[in-house]
């Protein structure tokens, strides 16, 4: 992490150690006085677009500040925050065990944002970790889930049978629901549907993003993938959100388990390894299904190196 020393302030002495001593503007930054939600959308609509977001709160509030390290991370923008109060270092130099990347400081809190940095470089950066994968687990329980709201995805396009939505309520080990795509003798095929569960559950986004169902809206593209890992986009169409009986679908695979709460119905089924499917009222204790693997931790739906736990 970056140091700082704020010189655009009239009395400041050079600190020694310093990257940068600012003087008020710089071709390589852009600042943004974060004071309300609009704020807000204009520092995270200059991530990727500049190398240095220098962030001012006039009320310091963390919640924006971790938007914009997630945001961040991958873009090749960095995020500064400017520090006017000693207690406000460590949650800025810490914000999702990342922090930001520079902190800018008057040099009264000099020393102690020195001290702050140092167990900062010498944590490092576990950013070589694997990305999403996916995996064979193992059912280890199903049982009732009580009645709530559940939500069914209808693409504008149709599902290939193998194909399915990764959804969960642990981001970790999402599950793979199939597409509607199986025939019955009690329904007629719906292809573009995939019905996927209660409304807190996360869906897999196209862009690798993880969203509530109960976000979701038509125009949004959502992740379609394979039990051999392949992935493509589709556009959600509509949502039917209606209240159902559920099923508790418990999983493990490996250190990484996982659960999913869907409705107790025969047209929901699992992607499983071979690239078939199983229906949730058949399945039992010990079969086998496909889910996707993913030890980063997120924020806002953003993958990030660190550890989360959801049970």
């Amino acid at each position: 992490m970056e140091l700082w020393l704020d010189a655009s302030i009239d009395g400041q002495n050079v600190a020694n150690g310093s990257t940068r001593v600012w003087e008020g503007r710089a071709h390589d930054v852009a600042e943004v006085v974060l004071d309300d939600h609009r704020a807000q959308e204009e520092a995270l609509s200059l991530i990727g677009m500049v190398p240095w977001v220098l962030v001012r709160c006039s009320d310091w509030t963390m919640i924006p500040l971790e938007n914009l390290v997630a945001a961040s991370r991958g873009s090749g923008t960095r995020i500064a925050v400017a520090i006017t109060n000693e207690v406000d270092l460590a949650g800025a130099a810490f914000a999702l065990e990342h922090g930001v990347d520079a902190i800018l400081v008057t040099d009264d809190l000099w020393e102690a944002a020195r001290e702050m940095a140092e167990p900062r470089e010498s944590s490092g950066d576990s950013s070589d970790s694997a990305p999403a994968s996916v995996a064979t687990a193992a059912i280890t329980s199903i049982e009732s889930g009580g009645v709530g709201e559940r939500v069914c995805i209808d693409l504008i396009e149709r599902l290939d049978d193998g194909e399915g939505i990764a959804i969960g309520s642990v981001a970790e080990a999402l599950c793979l629901v199939h597409g509607e795509t199986v025939p019955s003798d009690y329904v007629p095929t719906r292809p573009f549907r995939v019905n996927a569960g209660a409304v807190h559950s996360y869906a897999l986004m196209a862009d690798g993003s993880t969203r509530y169902l109960s976000e979701l809206s038509a125009g949004e593209d959502v992740a379609i993938v394979s039990s051999d890992g392949s992935r493509r986009s589709a556009t959600i169409g509509r949502l039917k959100i209606e209240r159902r009986p559920f099923l508790l679908v418990r999983y493990l695979s490996g250190d990484s388990e996982g659960q999913i709460i869907a409705q107790q119905a025969e047209t929901v089924r699992l992607v499983t390894p071979s690239g078939g499917q199983i229906s949730i009222t058949d399945a039992a204790a010990g079969d086998e299904i496909s889910i996707l693997c993913d030890q980063r931790m997120r924020h806002m739906g953003i993958a990030l190196e660190g550890g989360m736990v959801e049970k």
